[in-house]
C-alpha cells in the first residue's frame, strides 16, 4: 500500500534553514507518488521568508504552501493548526533547521508503517534518527529512550516518547487522541501526546533506515533556566494527569534536584517554581492511563519516575 505524507514546518529558526531543507526536499525521489503536500506556518516571525516563498512558487514538486498565522501560537497551538489541515494519511513533522540526508527519505518514510514490526506492534508513531548537521554524529538529546547504552545499537525497538520534530504519525491516530494540550508555556507536549496514543492502543517505535540533520550544536544550547522550569512544571503536569499518583511526587522532586544541580543557584526561579507545582491537583484534571497502557510504558522501560 502506497502511503502519501503531509509535512509540517513551523517557521522557529532562520528562515535560511527553512529554504535548505526545502532544497532537500526537492531531491527527494518520487515525490508525485509519497508527498501529499507540504504545510509551513508562518508563525509570526519578524525574518523575511521572500526567499522561501519564492523557492515555493518556483517548485511546485515539493507541493508547499506558506501559511500565515497572524499571531505567535507557540509550538503546540502552532502544530495544531497545521494538524487539522492535513490530507495524508501519515503526518510527517520536522524542525525548520534540519534536512533530508538521502534521496530515498520520503519514500522509506512512507513505508515504515508497513514494516511487520511494526504492522505486529500496532505503531501509531515513529522517530527516526537524527544527525548533528555538523559531523554527522547521532545526536543523543533527540533520541527517542533515555537508555541509550542499552537501546542506541538497535536498529528498531519500542518506546514510550517520541522526538516532536522527527517522527511521522498516522493521521488516523489523532481521531482517538485529540490534538496537543495548549496550556503548556514550553515543551514537553510530546510526552502528553505520547501517553495518550499509548493509552489508545498504539505502540510508538523507533526506526534508524532514515537519519535527518540538525543545525543543533553538538556541544548543546546555553542553559535556560527559564525554560528548565516550563519543564519541569509541565513535566509534573503530564505525570500528575496521566500516571500514578507516586509519579507526580517523584517527578516533581528529580526536576527540583536537577535544577539546583544544573543552575547552581538562581533559588529565585527554584523557589518560585513550587506554588506553580502545588496548583497542579487543583488546575489540571487527572486522566489516569489504562492498566495495558501502564504494561506497556514498563515493557519498553519507561522513565516514569522523572
Amino acid at each position: 500500500m502506497t502511503h502519501r505524507i503531509s509535512l509540517i514546518l513551523i517557521t522557529y529558526n532562520r528562515p535560511a534553514d527553512m529554504l535548505e531543507l526545502l532544497q532537500s526536499l526537492d531531491t527527494q525521489e518520487d515525490k508525485d507518488t509519497y508527498l501529499e503536500e507540504t504545510l509551513i506556518l508562518n508563525n509570526n516571525s519578524s525574518d523575511s521568508y521572500a526567499d522561501v516563498e519564492k523557492f515555493i512558487a518556483d517548485t511546485p514538486s515539493i507541493k508547499a504552501k506558506f501559511i500565515e498565522a497572524g499571531s505567535n501560537l507557540g509550538v503546540a497551538r502552532g502544530r495544531n493548526k497545521l494538524l487539522e489541515m492535513v490530507k495524508g494519511d501519515i503526518i510527517l513533522s520536522m524542525d525548520d533547521d534540519m534536512i533530508f540526508t538521502k534521496p530515498s527519505d520520503i519514500r522509506l518514510l512512507s513505508g515504515l508503517f508497513d514494516k511487520p514490526y511494526f504492522v505486529a506492534a500496532n505503531a501509531g508513531v515513529i522517530t527516526f534518527s537524527v544527525l548533528y548537521y555538523s559531523n554527522r554524529e547521532i545526536q543523543v538529546t533527540a533520541f527517542p529512550h533515555k537508555n541509550y547504552e542499552k537501546y542506541g545499537p538497535q536498529p528498531q525497538f519500542l518506546t514510550s516518547f517520541f522526538a516532536g520534530g522527527a517522527h511521522v504519525m498516522k493521521r488516523e491516530v489523532l481521531d482517538k487522541t485529540g490534538l496537543y494540550p495548549t496550556d503548556f508555556q514550553y515543551g514537553m507536549e510530546e510526552y502528553d501526546m505520547s501517553y495518550r496514543v499509548v493509552d489508545a492502543g498504539y505502540s510508538i517505535g523507533f526506526d534508524d533506515e532514515v537519519a535527518v540533520a540538525h543545525k543543533e550544536s553538538p556541544f548543546g544550547r546555553t542553559p535556560n533556566y527559564r525554560t528548565f522550569q516550563w519543564n519541569w512544571v509541565n513535566k509534573s503536569k503530564v505525570a500528575w494527569k496521566y500516571l500514578p499518583l507516586k509519579y507526580f511526587v517523584t517527578t516533581a522532586l528529580s526536576w527540583g534536584y536537577q535544577y539546583l544541580k544544573i543552575s547552581k543557584g538562581h533559588f529565585g526561579i527554584f523557589f518560585g517554581t513550587f506554588p506553580l507545582l502545588l496548583k497542579i491537583p487543583f488546575t489540571v484534571k487527572r486522566r489516569p492511563i489504562g492498566p495495558a497502557a501502564l504494561s506497556y510504558l514498563r515493557r519498553v522501560e519507561a522513565r516514569l519516575k522523572y
